[in-house]
């Protein structure tokens, strides 16, 4: 498996990864799939990195981007994770989260955020595998397939 930085022709693999979650899951609560347009509008505001297959196929994608617009959340990222449903289970959340840590790092940022479904048990391990310790749980503030689902925040403190 190659991990490597995402480049403009990887985001159709991206939104279709995306779109599929979108589509079957709750780690987004999204309720419509992404055009071509918009996810490109995401790409030019997010960093990405891919994780590629003997192939060269994109099974799953990891990405940095800004927590809140307001000029005080300036220091604190974003990040999110998806793999493609056939590659879930063979541990590519373990090599596609290291490489957002050490981007936002670079980019001087204080804090990286990840706002994961309560649900998202995998998810949950995974980040706190790399220290990210919850830090709040919101009850019943998403609403997806006609339930109404609960939010684990959880941070990690890049400096000091």
């Amino acid at each position: 498996m190659k991990i490597r930085r995402a480049e403009r022709r990887d985001v159709e693999a991206i939104r279709d990864i995306y779109n599929q979650a979108v589509l079957t899951t709750t780690a987004t609560y999204d309720y419509e799939p992404q055009t071509l347009e918009q996810q490109l509008a995401w790409f030019e505001e997010h960093t990405v990195f891919v994780a590629q297959d003997e192939t060269g196929r994109v099974v799953g994608w990891s990405s940095v981007g800004p927590y809140r617009a307001r000029p005080g959340y300036q220091f604190t990222v974003e990040d999110s994770i998806y793999v493609a449903e056939d590659c879930r289970g063979r541990g590519l959340g373990k090599l596609l989260l290291p490489p957002a840590i050490d981007a936002a790092r670079q980019m001087g940022k204080r804090a990286m955020v990840a706002v994961i479904d309560a649900e998202s048990e995998v998810s949950l391990r995974l980040h706190k595998r790399f220290g990210f310790e919850e830090v709040g749980r919101l009850p019943q503030v998403g609403f997806k397939f006609g339930r109404w689902l609960d939010v684990v925040l959880l941070e990690l403190l890049l400096s000091s």
